[in-house]
């Protein structure tokens, strides 16, 4: 009788302790490869990106990390990735449904999934110590690299903003920041500090793109540079905070101003009309929006009440056209950035006027800015705008004195220079 009483127990176990097995091997062996994933691009992050390699022309860094950040910015997901995830959780469930008639074939198959778990845990473990193989770039390892780090990503505040000027030229650079892989940007200019203050740091902080560890976090929103509470409110939140401001001959400028406004307001008054006061006295409108703008001297002065000059970098407009690739130097040297967008990053376009992006390796077009961008300027009265030289030279003597740079916009008195574009 105690024969049959310890038979009955005994039996009455054993499914359970095999479906305990079978349980743990699939839990075991999910958790191991959603980890290896993870971990083939956490790999590819370390040698890369935190042990500092040196990038060079015959690496393919730049071009992954290219394709890495702009899938993420996109809000890529692996749909495959996906798909297998699902996959395997509904052949997990379903297994335990059914594990009840568990059979010795099953707990032997269970007993190979672990035994393959460990060989494939020895293999990371021979991969850690320094057993690398050779890095695939295929589309599909790109897009789960972007799934895990995207987990991974915290969004902060800005480290870094473009302040200004309107119709200088800050689409083009914050586009050209955006190839870098260590720069994160809002595509939308957020006008936080001057039409959605009141929303507060967290609504700001939400329009952030996710980063990683030594990624800076951007924005670009040129109207700061004019709005007088903006230099206090941005102190507020970072005193340290870079500031990037993108300068122009004042003269082309306000008229790439009055074209941008004119093409969506045909009715308006031409540009001679609106920068006078009265064109028989020569008495030029500075409160005409488009015109004090270019008054750099008198909106610097109150940003260097907040911020020291070593927290400022100036781009020249002109120089971002002529020479991107020498102007990208200086701003990658600025926010602390290997120089890794180049020369070989850009081309020029005829047709717009202005340098363009390089077509990405998955892209069949190059990255031009829209149709908003290189308009030609209306023509206009030679003396109108040597009577503007004129009204803004003591403005710009100023203004190279308290930058320390000599823009040399006093060499353009007419409007065919390499600016002469919306």
């Amino acid at each position: 009788m105690a024969f049959w009483s310890s038979t009955s127990v005994f039996t009455s176990k054993v499914p359970r302790k095999i479906l305990f097995m079978f349980t743990l091997s699939l839990s075991v062996t999910y958790l191991f490869y959603s980890l290896m994933s993870c971990y083939n691009s956490f790999q590819f992050q370390e040698n890369y990106v935190y042990q500092g390699r040196l990038v060079t022309e015959e690496t393919t860094f730049v071009t992954l990390r290219e394709k890495l950040y702009s899938t993420s910015s996109q809000g890529y997901l692996d749909e495959e990735f996906i798909e297998r995830t699902a996959t395997e959780q509904t052949i997990a469930v379903s297994s335990v449904r059914n594990s009840v008639g568990i059979d010795e074939r099953t707990a032997g198959w269970a007993r190979a999934q672990a035994a393959t778990t460990s060989s494939s845990m020895s293999r990371a473990a021979a991969a850690v110590a320094g057993e690398h193989p050779e890095f695939s770039t295929t589309d599909s390892e790109l897009r789960r690299v972007v799934n895990c780090t995207s987990d991974y990503g915290v969004k902060k505040l800005p480290q870094a903003i473009i302040i200004g000027v309107k119709k200088g030229g800050t689409r083009a650079l914050l586009e050209a920041l955006r190839v870098h892989p260590d720069v994160r940007a809002v595509g939308n200019e957020p006008h936080f500090f001057d039409r959605n203050y009141e929303r507060g740091l967290d609504w700001y902080r939400e329009l952030m793109p996710s980063t990683l560890e030594g990624q800076i976090t951007m924005e670009k929103t040129p109207s700061y540079f004019v709005t007088n509470s903006a230099p206090k409110r941005i102190h507020s939140m970072a005193r340290d905070i870079k500031l990037i401001i993108v300068v122009r001959n004042p003269v082309t400028r306000a008229i790439s101003d009055y074209t941008q406004t004119l093409s969506k307001r045909p009715e308006i008054p031409t540009f001679e009309v609106l920068a006078f006061k009265n064109r028989t006295l020569g008495l030029i409108d500075a409160s005409w929006s488009a015109l004090r703008i270019g008054i750099y001297a008198l909106h610097l002065e109150s940003w260097m009440q907040y911020f020291p000059l070593s927290q400022m970098h100036f781009v020249s407009g002109e120089r971002l056209i002529v020479d991107p690739s020498g102007e990208m130097a200086k701003v990658q040297d600025f926010l602390g950035l290997k120089r890794i967008v180049t020369d070989k990053h850009f081309y020029f376009n005829k047709t717009k006027g202005f340098p363009c992006l390089k077509k990405p390796e998955d892209s069949s077009t190059p990255r031009c800015l829209g149709k908003s961008k290189g308009r030609t300027h209306p023509k206009i009265d030679p003396d109108v705008i040597r009577r503007l030289h004129k009204f803004y030279k003591p403005f710009n003597m100023m203004f190279y004195q308290m930058t320390g740079q000599n823009f040399q916009w006093e060499l353009e008195e007419d409007g065919n220079s390499p600016g002469s574009r919306d």
